[in-house]
């Protein structure tokens, strides 16, 4: 059955040749029955004909359809045709152009609808003897009945396909919005991965060069102050890749925590061992805190543990072998004051910025990314008197 409907679907005009088909075997019938002389029935004929091949063709051309119509229910007036089977094919075709014709055959369509019965009475006129002129008008008012609901009825179908259609087309953005909505949170995700790699292998593998340097350069006078080196390497390639399998984490799908080592976000409080960890590697660092430290928000927490380790390493990247560092951390009531600073050589701005001289880092472009994600200010660059300063002021929620 619905194979049926569906090869209906496809074939409308041949769906309306088979009705048009009916209708002409009626028509035809009339035409033989119907008193008239030669010549008019000649002409009821031709004018059937047409009003059946406006049937079949009605949904392929509506409006042309409907002007066809009109005009033969003219000469249908003007040749003294009577009204016949094949006059209904004037109720298919206004239905056609209420549902599916411009706008313009619509109404026109309804007008014509709503003036032909009137215009068939007058020119047919009833017999005084068998209708009143009550009868009269209450027959003219039941057959306009028919043309206007033709009308109501294609109208109607042509309401219901727009507001499916404005549905599908809802149906249709929201999809695209969620879509750019997806698109947008990957590639949020996907950037503060890339920070969080950056600020981990960065740190991490700048640590382990310079031990190894130093190992390498007191391999054979100290053989103990290498092999500290070498276990601090060590120590440091394996906090490293702990960061790593919980980044990683993030991008495994289907997998619970089960399995699998993850470690807590770095915070504040990890601040004491990583700076001890850059003390380790060879980086003198003045490490003070001011003001009442209080638990803060993971987002801040993380921000301000990332620009300090940020900081340093670029410390050690660009400062030079005598470097030393400055780290200051003020908490007040409704911002966390970052201070960094140290007196190397520095770099410029823009060398700073492009991550150093292999150009691979994200410096200050990720800084003030994770600074703008928690609405904090940053504030970096070369110092007047050598070196390079990073000032950032992260919000707090007011202490109680």
């Amino acid at each position: 059955m619905q194979r049926l409907y569906d090869f209906l679907r496809r074939h409308p005009t041949g769906v309306d040749s088979f009705w048009a088909v009916m209708l002409a075997g009626l028509a035809l019938l009339w035409v033989v029955e119907e008193s008239m002389g030669r010549e008019v029935r000649l002409v009821a004929a031709v004018l059937c004909a047409v009003l059946c091949a406006a049937t079949a063709l009605r949904r392929r051309a509506p409006e042309k359809m409907l002007l066809v119509v009109a005009a033969v229910g003219v000469l249908q007036l003007a040749t003294d045709v009577g009204i016949n089977p094949a006059d209904f094919a004037m109720l298919v075709v206004i239905y056609t152009c209420a549902a599916n014709g411009a706008r313009w055959a619509s109404w026109l369509g309804l007008v014509g609808g709503l003036c032909a019965p009137t215009m068939a009475a007058l020119r047919w006129p009833p017999e005084a003897q068998t209708q009143t002129q009550w009868q009269s008008v209450v027959s003219v008012a039941f057959m306009t009945i028919p043309f206007a609901l033709a009308w109501v009825l294609g109208d109607s179908i042509r309401t219901r396909r727009a507001y499916y259609a404005q549905l599908e087309e809802r149906a249709a953005r929201l999809e695209r919005e969620r879509e750019a909505q997806a698109k947008v949170a990957v590639a949020g995700e996907r950037a503060r991965i890339a920070r969080e790699l950056h600020d981990v292998v960065a740190h991490n593998v700048s640590v382990m060069v310079v031990q190894a340097d130093g190992a390498a350069y007191v391999l054979d006078a100290a053989p103990e102050q290498a092999k500290q080196a070498l276990e601090t390497i060590s120590g440091t390639g394996r906090q490293a890749l702990a960061e790593m399998r919980r980044l990683l984490g993030v991008l495994r799908t289907g997998e619970g925590s089960e399995g699998g080592e993850y470690v807590p976000q770095p915070g504040v409080e990890q601040l004491t061992d990583l700076i001890e960890q850059v003390r380790g590697a060879g980086l003198p660092v003045d490490f003070k805190v001011a003001g009442e430290p209080r638990p803060l928000d993971s987002g801040v927490e993380l921000t301000a543990y990332r620009i300090v380790q940020e900081a340093l390493t670029n410390t050690r990247k660009h400062g030079g072998e005598h470097a030393g560092a400055t780290v200051r951390l003020s908490y007040a009531d409704t911002e966390l004051d970052l201070l960094i600073e140290d007196d190397g050589r520095g770099a410029g701005r823009e060398l700073y910025e492009a991550g150093g001289a292999d150009g691979l880092g994200h410096g200050l472009i990720g800084m003030r990314e994770r600074v703008g994600m928690v609405g904090g200010r940053l504030d970096a660059g070369p110092r007047s008197g050598g070196g390079f300063r990073v000032s950032a002021v992260l919000p707090l929620k007011p202490s109680r």
